[in-house]
């Protein structure tokens, strides 16, 4: 009975296998076939429009468009003649620009489609030496390329321009992922057309894509960046770092200043798409693994109303004193306390086309540097309370400076008995080298060689560098310049730098400067990211706030409170006080200005090589501002500087004019602001 019920137990599990086995092979057979052949899984990613820019005041600064994208999506068995075959359907429907044909790609489409005559490009010497492995088939490749004729290349009519055009884009893009094929100027009809023929133009589609737009247009340009264009993707100096990173190589990226180095959070997320393919590379299904998302939104420290203001204020002064030799000029403003940028405003005469435009410069203000003359002597002043070579309220007698092998070094006016505050009012270039000598320990003897020791550069520098002369601010942009270091130790040249005409400084560093000492000895991080934000649907809109940018103090000043507010006080003197140098253009505005104003006789370091020829370093003029306000109480701090602003021991004063409006406007725009709350 046991072996029975065994043999019958047997004989049911035989009969269910062979059941299921013909359920299986029978019923269910082409289904698990289908699932066999699938060979590959591979995952695509789609990019998301950019987050956008908005100022402090929440205008939208950098803005999307939404365009319409013809793209092209090439699959694994996708042959050249297949995507040939398309592209000439495709041109059918729509219109391409031809600009980006080279002659190269030319050749290859006239090979491609003269089969015949490209043969006979082949002459029996190549067969020859191709069957004795002299030669590969790319040599011969090569040699048929050579001998296609300009005739021959001539011969291509406007339509074939048109298909290799559109050939062109489609041999270009990566497997799997939409490459566009044309996003710009997409007509309606176009994209009807081929709407309505898409089961005939397999891998075409038509998407929604965007490009940047700038509501302000052309203000701070520079500053802003740039994105790679469609079709360009990740730029080839960078593109191991963007792989390496899951970016794909047709993504768009920012290539330059705040849209490179804030990419991480503007980017967005990307949807990301599995596509199941078959032995064939036919994709028979996807699946959505993950939703893509916009990217996040950055709101700027700056303020577009005084920035706008401030482009204008400048560009009207360059045209009011423009000169052959004055081409640009630089303004910075700046929260003291907080390190924030309110204004970064640069403009530059450009030629183009063989005409003079005026052009937004605003990255010059921290990439570029140049020697900026006496608003440095408040470092020379508090560095010598620092070392002990100079004290608050010490006099020393303004006359012409003179030592053996040194040109005569003087102020611009003999102003005999000085204090420090009088020194800094009237700008005393004698008072400033007498403390620098002191400084140094040098005994000075009219007319006799002076000894000093060049450690004391090392000094002086150190104690400038504290200030943040001289050395990167921090700002989070990148390609920020420090200047230039002088290498001549000469006396005379310690007795220039003292004075601001030997090494040279960026307008941002001149701002970050004054404000250390407006604040009382903080040396802040200047930034022009305020916040991220989650990314809103209207622009109207903000998102949550994910990250802040809170001020940093990056060095205190090793210093008394007593020689800060000294040298505050000197400052002061010189906008508020007859006889200080920024007297004319401040003593009357609404608000109290501290500050200090500069000139420096320099070489000229613009396009035009041909005027150092004709004029020397002493005949070329920088000017320069520096100041803050209200002098009591800082709120805002300003930099001017106008390199090679004339030529001659005198000329106009648009440092100070446009220190004047663009600070007048600061707190015009401010009244208003509280008038409407």
């Amino acid at each position: 009975m046991r072996v029975t019920i065994l043999f019958f137990a047997i004989f049911l599990l035989f009969t269910t296998l062979v059941l299921r086995l013909g359920i299986v092979q029978i019923i269910h057979g082409d289904d698990y076939k289908r699932e066999v052949e699938r060979t590959e899984d591979i995952e695509v990613s789609s990019g998301m429009p950019r987050g956008r820019m908005y100022d402090r005041y929440g205008r939208v600064v950098v803005d999307n468009v939404a365009l319409d994208s013809i793209t092209f999506t090439r699959e694994q068995n996708t042959t050249t003649d297949d995507m040939l075959k398309l592209a000439r359907k495709l041109s059918e429907m729509i219109k391409v620009s031809t600009d980006k044909i080279r002659e190269r790609d030319k050749k290859d489409y006239w090979l491609l489609t003269h089969e015949k005559a490209a043969k006979k490009k082949i002459t029996k010497e190549d067969d020859k030496q191709f069957k004795a492995g002299e030669i590969d088939d790319m040599d011969i490749y090569h040699r048929q390329l050579d001998r296609i004729t300009k005739e021959e290349l001539n011969s291509l009519s406007n339509k074939d321009l048109q298909v290799l055009a559109i050939f062109r884009e489609m041999n270009s893009a990566t497997i799997l992922t939409p490459q566009p094929i044309k996003n710009k100027n997409v007509t309606r009809d176009e994209v009807a057309e081929v709407s309505e023929h898409l089961s005939s133009l397999p891998g075409i589609d038509v998407i929604a894509d965007w490009e940047r737009m700038y509501p302000f247009d052309k203000t701070l340009r520079t500053v802003l960046g740039n994105v790679s264009k469609p079709g360009q993707g990740i730029p080839a100096d960078k593109l191991d770092y963007y792989l390496s990173r899951d970016y794909s190589r047709n993504d768009r990226v920012g290539t330059s200043y705040i849209e490179a180095q804030y990419e991480d959070m503007l980017k967005g997320q990307k949807e990301k798409v599995k596509k199941v393919t078959d032995r064939s590379g036919n994709v028979v299904d996807s699946e959505v693994v993950s939703t893509g998302q916009p990217g996040n939104d950055l709101v700027l420290t700056i303020d577009m109303g005084l920035q706008t203001a401030v482009d204008k204020i400048v560009t009207d002064e360059m045209m009011k004193k423009r000169n052959f030799i004055m081409d640009r000029a630089f303004v910075v403003m700046m929260n003291p306390n907080t390190g924030e940028i309110l204004a970064m405003s640069g403009k530059q005469f450009v030629k183009d086309n063989g005409k003079t435009e005026l052009q937004d410069y605003a990255l010059g203000t921290f990439t570029s540097a140049y020697v900026s003359g006496s608003v440095v002597k408040g470092a020379t002043v508090l560095t010598g309370y620092q070392t002990g070579a100079l004290h608050m309220g010490d006099v020393k007698y303004d006359t012409p400076i003179k030592i053996k092998g040194t040109q005569v070094k003087k102020s611009w006016k003999n102003m005999g008995s000085i204090s420090d505050l009088q020194a800094l009012k009237q700008s005393s270039n004698v008072y400033m080298f007498r403390t620098a000598m002191d400084i140094a320990g040098a005994n000075y003897r009219p007319g006799a060689p002076l000894n000093v020791d060049p450690k004391t550069f090392d000094t002086m520098r150190r104690s400038y560098n504290a200030f943040g002369l001289g050395v990167p601010t921090g700002i989070d942009l990148p390609n920020e310049a420090t200047g230039y270091v002088g290498h001549d130790l000469g006396p005379g040249k310690l007795l220039d730098f003292s004075i601001g005409q030997f090494d040279t400084y960026t307008p941002l560093q001149l701002v970050q400067y004054v404000s250390t000492i407006a604040n009382g000895g903080k040396r802040i991080q200047p930034h022009i990211m305020r916040e991220i934000r989650e990314s809103s649907h209207d622009s109207k809109e903000s998102g949550a706030v994910l990250e802040s940018n809170n001020p940093k103090v990056l060095n205190t000043l090793d210093m008394k409170k007593s020689w800060i507010e000294r040298v505050q006080k000197g400052f002061e003197m010189v906008m508020q006080q007859p006889g200080g140098t920024g007297y004319n253009a401040f003593h009357s505005a609404p608000y109290k200005m501290a500050g200090k104003t500069g000139t420096a006789q320099t070489m000229y370091a613009g396009p035009d090589k041909s005027i150092n020829k004709r004029f020397g370093p002493s005949d070329i003029m920088n000017l320069s501002m520096i100041g803050y306000a209200p002098a009591d109480n800082p709120e805002i701090a300003i930099s001017v500087v106008v390199p090679w602003a004339y030529v001659g021991s005198s000329g106009h004063s648009m440092n100070l004019d446009i220190a004047r409006k663009a600070m007048g406007k600061y707190f015009e725009l401010k009244k208003s602001r509280t008038d409407n709350q």
